[in-house]
């Protein structure tokens, strides 16, 4: 096993992950000042991949999604809109963009609708192989936007993938959980399934003056869907003590009233310490407490992104939380990839929590978590449900015959990227023969000088010589001149820091916006429920055929 990884304690057996990754996901932009920013997945990615994570599990670029498949949940019109608009026609969208509330918080920027396919799509798909029993976890941290309406665009969010991944779920599972951890309450998947007890909503977030303004707690759902939304609202400045005090056995008396078959867990990282728009004061650890709690159920499981604004804190929690699905905990060392830069000055995973005061007092925790356990007692048991012949969908045949497309890979191939890429190292093997330069591979001496000591890429002596690591690989490293938006370190090549002895001084994130306050809107009809709530913030990787993606 890889220095870099460390074997959980306590792990029963080891789970199977399937992890979706679209390289084009890094590409897109929201616009100047923005504090959404679609890079902070790339990052994520270039720690599992330099952490070696890609061992552990299967990789895969998901098919996008197409319009037809997000009409499963959204308006025709509204998905049709989306598809069409551009920057360059938005002028002729006026009317469509005030009524689909997109152009503030929820910008028209270049590729948009091939983004929402983008995060839709692995959400789909993850939950289709899960589904399937082709995998124990499925992660996707391009998904997770979670304030999408049927009808509307809503907190940086246009389509809800969590609400079609779980319906792709509930085509074979009787009782689907879902758990939102962001500081912004899962407002859009609450009220989509609002009115049913298929699927019980649980979502921990700051409530009062807060954006969406949702999420009270006493919004527990109706007609069949009373008590199977679940809210707790929390005060500024949580700590992960108090976080887990509340979050463990509110969870637990879920998973025995409810006995869910499958869940979905919400990763927003705005709840940790330091996000620019998040007022919350959880750790990395206090906050990937959660993933491994719910992980220890061994139901099927979704992990899926969502808020985040501190990209450095995102991609450092996801990587981690990554680690833990693959039955591994990542070591401290960040390893030297293509944004190393912004890890510094310590160039270390962990995201520490600061001194700010907890607002939320051990009493006012104690009276919530009362309340929604009192919620919980009203279900009486696991609601019964009468399963149907399960509707067949375009996804079905790709799931069915992942390899249909084998005869388009070229015969001089030798081992297409896809194998490479769904390929898992079984724990102690011993050839490292695709992945050399681990455990010392690339040491070496000298042939010229057979009294020279065999010395590896990071020895002192590369170091003496001022080698150079070349770190703007990013997405916009190709020019000279012009704004990275965010994107990562520029097209310069800089020493890493043992190099250096320090660390360059940079400016690691752009400045932020704030979030506007609520701002009513009208009821809006999401898959039969309407919205009872108010609103409004400002702020591709297998294809279906398991085509795997270019680390």
């Amino acid at each position: 096993m890889s220095q870099n990884m460390i074997p959980l304690d306590g792990e029963g057996q080891k789970k199977r992950v399937c992890y979706f990754f679209d390289s084009d996901i890094g590409g897109f932009h929201y616009g100047p000042g923005h504090p959404m920013k679609p890079t902070r997945i790339r990052m994520c990615h270039s720690l599992v991949m330099n952490y070696g994570l890609y061992k552990k599990m299967e990789i895969f670029r998901a098919k996008p999604a197409t319009k037809r498949e997000m009409t499963q949940f959204h308006s025709d019109e509204y998905v049709e809109f989306l598809s069409r608009i551009t920057p360059s026609n938005m002028n002729s969208y006026i009317k469509e963009q005030h009524k689909y509330n997109v152009g503030d918080d929820c910008p028209v920027f270049d590729g948009l609708f091939d983004y929402c396919s983008i995060s839709a799509g692995g959400s789909m798909e993850g939950a289709a192989r899960l589904s399937r029993d082709k995998c124990d976890i499925a992660v996707n941290w391009a998904g997770g936007l979670h304030h999408a309406k049927k009808s509307e665009a809503s907190g940086f969010c246009y389509v809800n993938d969590i609400v079609l991944g779980i319906l792709e779920l509930l085509r074979y599972h009787t009782r689907v959980l879902y758990i939102d951890i962001d500081v912004h309450h899962g407002d859009g998947v609450e009220e989509a399934f609002y009115t049913t007890d298929r699927v019980m909503t649980v979502s921990f977030h700051k409530y009062g003056e807060y954006f969406p303004g949702t999420g009270e707690l006493r919004d527990i759902g109706i007609g069949k869907g009373k008590y199977y939304s679940l809210n707790f609202p929390l005060r500024d400045g949580i700590s992960d003590e108090n976080y887990k005090s509340v979050f463990e056995p509110v969870i637990r008396e879920v998973m025995e009233s409810y006995d869910p078959s499958a869940i979905v867990l919400q990763c927003g990282t705005d709840s940790l310490s330091g996000d620019k728009l998040g007022c919350l004061n959880l750790s990395m650890r206090g906050h990937a407490n959660c993933v491994k709690f719910v992980k220890s159920f061994n139901k099927p499981l979704l992990l899926l992104g969502g808020g985040g604004y501190t990209m450095r804190n995102v991609s450092r929690a996801w990587a981690y939380e990554t680690g833990l699905a693959a039955g591994v905990e990542l070591a401290p060392e960040i390893p030297v990839n293509e944004y190393y830069e912004y890890f510094g000055p310590d160039y270390e995973l962990d995201v520490r929590a600061s001194n700010t005061e907890d607002m939320n007092t051990p009493e006012y925790l104690e009276r919530v978590k009362n309340i929604v356990l009192e919620n919980l007692r009203h279900l009486g048991g696991p609601p019964g449900i009468h399963m149907t012949d399960i509707p067949k969908m375009p996804i079905d045949d790709d799931m069915d015959d992942p390899d249909q497309d084998e005869d388009l890979i070229p015969p001089d191939t030798r081992r297409h990227r896809r194998l490479l890429d769904s390929r898992v190292q079984v724990d102690g093997e011993l050839s490292d023969s695709d992945d050399e330069g681990e455990g010392g591979r690339r040491d070496h001496a000298q042939h010229r000088d057979r009294d020279s000591e065999p010395r590896s890429r990071s020895s002192e002596a590369d170091i003496a010589s001022g080698r150079r690591f070349g770190i703007g690989v990013g997405i916009l490293s190709s020019g000279a001149a012009g704004s990275t938006h965010g994107a990562g370190p520029s097209g310069h090549t800089t020493m890493v820091r043992p190099v250096l002895g320090g660390h360059l001084p940079m400016e690691v994130d752009t400045p932020t916006t704030t979030e506007s306050g609520p701002t009513p809107i009208e009821p809006v009809v999401a898959n039969g429920t309407t919205d009872h709530y108010s609103g409004d913030k400002s702020p591709k990787m297998n294809d279906a055929t398991a085509t795997s993606v270019e680390s």
